[in-house]
This record gives C-alpha cells, sequence and structure tokens, in this order.
C-alpha cells in the first residue's frame, strides 16, 4: 500500500510538473538542464551518455524513469526539486526545512544525497540508501513534522536587514576579476512568523575588480559586487551594501570584533551600492574567513517561506537587531534566542 502511495505521488508530481515545462527547457541544452540535476543531487555532472544519465537520476530521485520526452522529463526534474507547486513545496524547500529543523542551519553548497544521507544518520543511526531519495526525505519529513512541511508567499520588504560572513578568507594577494565570493547567512531570516532563509543559506557575489597596493601608500582594494541571498523556496533576493547596511554593522559588536576596528575605513559603497570595495590598509593582509557585515534587500520581493509551528519557533536563531532596526522584518514578539556560533 505505501509502496502504490508512492508511486501515485510520483505520478502526480510529473503530471504537475510537465504542466510547467517549456520555458526554460528552450533556454538551456539538454545537457546543460541535466547539469543544473545532477549538480543538486550528486554535487556535480555525471559521465556518460544523456540517456543514461537522466535515466540514473531519475531512479535515484524515484526509483523509476519517468514517462515522456527527454525534454518532458528532464524540465519536470527541475520543477520537481526547485520551482515546486503552490500546493506542493519543492524538492530542495523540503530539505532546508528539514535541515534547519534538526541543526538550526543548512548546507546547500553539499550534495542533496549527502545532505539526506547525514540527516538519517542523525535521526536514525543508519542511510536509507535502497530507497529513493525523494522516499528518504519524504520520511524525514514525517519524522520531524508531523504536519508536514508547507509554504506561504510573503511580502519581504526592501531595505531588509542580513548578516553575512565571508566562508574563505579575501585578499588582493589571490583574488581575481569574476572570481566567486563564498559568502553564507549567518542567522536565519524570519519574516512574520515565517522563516524565509535559514542560516547557511547561500549569498551570491563575485569580484568585481581587484588593484594592487598603489603608490604613496595607498591601499589594495577588491570590489564584490553582491548579487542575490538565495533563499528556501526558488526566488533570488537582490541584495547590496547600502547605508543602512554599513550604519547596521557600525552597531554591531561581533561585527566590528570579527572584522577589527579598521571595519569601517574596510567597506566603502561604490556606485549606486552595487560595488563594494573592501580596503585592505596598514598591516591587514586579506579579510579572513568568517568576517561579518550586513547585507540589505534591494526591493521589494515576493517569496516562498515555511511557516514555523508554534512548538518550533523557539528554534530560530536571529541576530540581536541595533538600535531602531528590525533585522528580517519580523514582527513577533521577540523571545527567540539571539545567534550562536
Amino acid at each position: 500500500m505505501k509502496r502504490l502511495a508512492w508511486v501515485c505521488l510520483v505520478a502526480a508530481f510529473f503530471v504537475g510538473f510537465c504542466a510547467l515545462s517549456g520555458a526554460v527547457a528552450d533556454e538551456e541544452t539538454p545537457f546543460q538542464l541535466l547539469g543544473r540535476v545532477e549538480k543538486v543531487v550528486y554535487g556535480g555532472p555525471q559521465p556518460g551518455g544523456l540517456i543514461a544519465r537522466l535515466g540514473q537520476v531519475e531512479q535515484d530521485l524515484f526509483g523509476r524513469e519517468l514517462p515522456g520526452s527527454i525534454a518532458e522529463r528532464q524540465q519536470a526534474l527541475l520543477n520537481y526539486i526547485d520551482e515546486g507547486s503552490p500546493e506542493q513545496p519543492s524538492f530542495l524547500f523540503k530539505l532546508g526545512v528539514a535541515e534547519w529543523a534538526v541543526s538550526q542551519r543548512v548546507s546547500p553548497s553539499k550534495a542533496a544525497r549527502d545532505r539526506i544521507a547525514d540527516l538519517e544518520l542523525l535521526l536514525e543511526g543508519q542511510r536509507g540508501e535502497e530507497r529513493p531519495l525523494a522516499m528518504r526525505l519524504e520520511r524525514l519529513v514525517a519524522l520531524l513534522l508531523a504536519e508536514g512541511v508547507t509554504w506561504e508567499d510573503l511580502s519581504l520588504p526592501a531595505a531588509t536587514l542580513v548578516r553575512v560572513e565571508l566562508q574563505e578568507a579575501l585578499s588582493p594577494r589571490t583574488a581575481e576579476k569574476d572570481m566567486p565570493v563564498a559568502m553564507a547567512l549567518r542567522d536565519d531570516l524570519v519574516v512574520d512568523g515565517h522563516l524565509v532563509a535559514p542560516r547557511g543559506s547561500v549569498v551570491v557575489g563575485h569580484v568585481a575588480e581587484v588593484k594592487p597596493p598603489r603608490s604613496f601608500g595607498r591601499a589594495a582594494e577588491v570590489k564584490i559586487a553582491f548579487e542575490a541571498l538565495l533563499p528556501l523556496g526558488p526566488e533570488r533576493i537582490a541584495v547590496f551594501l547600502g547605508e543602512k547596511a554599513k550604519e547596521a554593522a557600525s552597531t554591531d559588536k561581533e561585527v566590528l570584533a570579527a572584522a577589527g576596528a579598521s571595519f569601517l575605513g574596510l567597506v566603502v559603497l561604490g556606485p549606486l551600492g552595487l560595488a563594494t570595495g573592501f580596503l585592505v590598509r596598514g598591516g591587514e593582509k586579506e579579510l579572513a574567513q568568517g568576517t561579518l557585515f550586513y547585507l540589505e534587500s534591494t526591493t521589494e520581493t515576493t517569496v516562498r517561506a515555511f511557516p514555523v509551528p508554534v512548538g518550533l519557533q523557539g528554534l530560530t536563531r536571529q541576530a540581536s537587531p541595533p538600535p531602531g532596526e528590525e533585522l528580517s522584518g519580523d514582527s513577533g514578539d521577540g523571545n527567540a534566542p539571539p545567534a550562536t556560533n
């Protein structure tokens, strides 16, 4: 009976998600689409031919191959993994909520199969490798949340503050133009009791410009273009380092301690606030891993978020807001404990 219910669930997913196909499929090649799916599931593209690889990822996710053309099958996979439907949160959304419920953070840079295995080890002491990944995730969700995982649309206000940390050291000696900059959310982003992005969520950015030390003692300079915060849902939240973010950093003792007394000299707004220069002065050789700073959302954005059940609201970890500010626009009672390392 459980197996039959599982097959019906897979079929329902496929029918619903095929209706959303087409637009993206026209923009990317079959190999590019499949590579995106494999990066999520395995951590990167797999060897072999297109048809064999497609069948393998379907087997690993669902325990069976899906019907339809190659384009339909690929787009159904992408929609299932990332987009979801109004009634059914996506695979990645559910996985993120499950990780957050267990460890109060997410690991989006890891392969989904490893993230699921880690949760199984923590909860049950062994991996369920004989079962499809989608079935294993549904089992984990059922163990953690009796009511399951749902999502709701909400409006994230413009200028919503978030605290971000560098995942790797950044130095003018090693930085190159267009090089990705590894950054992650330091605290949960919660709005009106809805979890938008847990701690560990990726913040996308790249090196926009590198200048070596110049004459007359002028500092080396690395400019970073901040692009977006990737939340639980499929949206991208555009972010930048604006005046509100800079002011928040100037009153946050943890940020000042992590960046040193020269923090306010390290951060300078670029044109329109879209590119930010980190200036390395004097004895400062790099911005260390773990350096903290604030960013703010560029515009009001509609996002899909997890309505945190009352019994789990104590798990949220938000930084103490600067005087007169609300970090994430949360209008709750403020009883959530502060962020911890």
